[in-house]
């Protein structure tokens, strides 16, 4: 199992165990994770799982694809490390991954 941990806008953390067969957003919301909307169920059509990815993540979670990037645009508190969460298929590689959650989805 993987472990992440999914810090809230006011500094409380939650570490969630996931399988490799599902997205860091679908962790959050299994593991009921507060601050993950996911209005779309996964389909990258909002932005309502936008996490800001530590930067030491960044290079193994990967840049946003095209689509992403656009839902990412309407978001205020986008950052350079800003990404959709079900966008981020878990992989064994991302054992420790932390990523801050931003005061509001949209």
């Amino acid at each position: 199992m993987t472990k992440i941990t999914f810090i809230e806008h006011n500094g409380t953390p939650h570490t969630v165990e996931a399988s490799g067969d599902m997205s860091v957003m679908e962790a959050a919301i299994e593991n009921l994770v507060p601050g993950i909307d996911a209005d779309c169920g996964g389909q990258c059509s909002c932005a309502t799982c936008h996490v800001i990815v530590e930067e030491e993540w960044f290079a193994e979670v990967g840049e946003p694809t095209q689509r992403e990037d656009e839902m990412l645009e309407m978001h205020p508190e986008r950052e350079k490390t800003s990404r959709l969460s079900c966008q981020i298929p878990v992989t064994d590689k991302l054992d420790g991954l932390t990523v801050k959650l931003p005061e509001y989805q949209i």
